[in-house]
């Protein structure tokens, strides 16, 4: 009996032992809940690793020391670099997103409806999913999922933090797994799968991204790196970045219902053979914010060269409703006085400049853009070409420019970067005829594109009943609105810089 008695005593010892290496949290589920509630009273283990030099865990929530904690409301340990190596969900709550965070190959993070995540902005937080990694956000109509600034109502700028990447094993034109994804993280993305999956954004706001990691080197506010086709991108508003409101570097994924609203400098670019499609997008701009680098709606190039690789850039734009600064500002002018944040300049180095086209398509792209709905900018469509021949792709017929409408042009078309004259641009002599049209706007023009060029005056703001107005007075048959369904209702927000988070 004394010999039970003392194996019994060291049983107790051991199991005591093994539970103090447990975090000291409640909680059975990989998520949790920001009211510090349990789940059913076992204690969570983190185990710890390390991935490329960084700290690794297989949990995603911590306290405000970076401690463990499974009904934590931080995410990320802190580290400026943190990868997650698991699969967990984080429970409808309000957090705060510290650091880059890796979704690391072979995790998932799923973030259930109506949560809110406020970046952190010391930190400049990202939320990065890497090849072979899954972010999951999946809000409702009435239930988004919130990425936010953690600044109060009514001080909140464009680039209080970082953003969120995607990156996938799609082809780009860069090779396997060969090309860093933009804005300073590690990740190199690329590969043969057109069907890759990198998971499902629905419902999703993302507000006040791209903090500047150095000076004009900004993470965009939605970036995505050969992102595949298996992937959910639908109903997505990107407010006040800081940098392009959409990125695409390759990648096959096709995207519905995107908004692109009040950024900084283009609203949707398109780079490195992305083959995939846009189907229902709105940009509008505000006339106090633009780029030093001349902001665009539509930027598109095959590579930074303007080369033949391939898959060349041949994305399709469709049905977009696209709102430049003159649609709702009968005042405004195309000046650096002009143009001076508005209040939302975030004082981080970001510098201001001018607006330039609804399309500048360049560097052998071969863009499509179909049955959409420019207003209000000073030029129409640059086919430019300074590098590659995007000229001769569109006299091939190599893209398609069809059934669109311009309205409220400064002019309908230009030839070259900064050059806001529609004359024939003389790339030998580097010299405008304006005598002659553009080769830009000559093509935008031609009877077979079927495309319309209309006067505009401009409108007073009043949200989406303004947009929804302006895009059927102009056209039923072409932009996002064209049947006058407004699917924003309920998820999209027109006023993110005053709304109580």
């Amino acid at each position: 009996m004394k010999t039970t008695k003392m194996f019994l005593g060291c049983m107790g010892i051991l199991a005591l032992a093994a539970s103090m290496t447990a975090c000291s949290s409640d909680n059975d589920d990989n998520g949790a809940s920001n009211n510090g509630g349990n789940n059913g009273g076992t204690s969570v283990v983190y185990n710890w690793s390390t991935d490329g030099g960084f700290k690794a865990c297989d949990h995603i929530l911590f306290d405000d020391n970076g401690k463990d904690d499974a009904n934590g409301v931080v995410i990320g340990n802190g580290d400026q670099n943190f990868v997650f190596k698991g699969k967990q969900t984080i429970k409808k709550g309000t957090y705060l997103l510290k650091g880059w965070v890796y979704i690391a190959d072979g995790a998932e993070l799923t973030i259930e409806p109506g949560t809110v995540i406020k970046g952190d902005k010391d930190t400049k937080a990202a939320l990065i999913a890497e090849p072979g990694g899954k972010l999951i956000a999946k809000g409702t109509q009435t239930s988004p999922i919130v990425f936010t600034s953690e600044m109060a109502a009514g001080s909140r700028k464009p680039g209080d933090w970082g953003g969120i990447i995607l990156c996938g094993k799609a082809p780009n034109n860069n090779g396997v797994l060969n090309q860093q994804i933009e804005g300073g993280p590690r990740t190199k993305h690329g590969g043969t799968d057109a069907n890759d999956n990198s998971g499902d954004l629905e419902y999703v706001r993302i507000e006040f991204a791209g903090y500047p990691f150095q000076k004009d080197q900004e993470i965009n506010g939605l970036t995505l790196g050969s992102v595949g086709a298996g992937t959910t991108i639908d109903h997505v508003q990107v407010s006040y970045s800081n940098d392009d409101s959409y990125e695409w570097f390759g990648g096959t994924v096709n995207c519905q219902h995107l908004i692109a609203y009040r950024g900084w400098d283009d609203d949707f670019d398109t780079d490195n053979g992305f083959a995939g499609s846009v189907t229902y997008g709105l940009s509008v701009r505000d006339s106090k914010i633009a780029d030093a680098s001349q902001s665009n709606s539509f930027e598109s190039d095959n590579n930074a060269s303007g080369s033949t690789a391939e898959p060349y850039t041949t994305a399709t734009l469709k049905y977009m409703t696209i709102l430049g600064p003159k649609t709702f500002d009968a005042n405004f002018q195309n000046t650096t006085d002009y143009i001076n944040g508005g209040g939302m300049n975030p004082g981080n180095g970001s510098s201001m400049g001018k607006f330039q086209a609804a399309m500048h398509i360049r560097r052998n792209s071969r863009l499509n853009v179909l049955n959409s709905v420019f207003i209000g900018w000073p030029v129409g469509i640059i086919l430019d070409n300074e590098k590659g021949d995007t000229q001769g792709a569109a006299k091939k017929g190599l893209m398609k420019l069809q059934n669109n409408v311009f309205a409220g042009m400064t002019i309908t078309g230009s030839d070259f970067n900064k050059v806001y004259t529609d004359g024939l641009y003389d790339y030998n002599t580097k010299t405008t005829d304006a005598s002659k049209p553009s080769f830009s706007s000559s093509f935008f023009t031609l009877a077979a594109n079927n495309n319309s060029i209309l006067n505009w005056t401009a409108m007073t703001w009043s949200g989406i009943k303004s947009i929804i107005e302006a895009n059927q007075q102009l056209s039923k048959t072409a932009g996002a609105f064209a049947d006058g369904t407004d699917w924003t209702t309920g998820w999209a927000n027109w006023d993110p810089e005053n709304t109580q988070y």
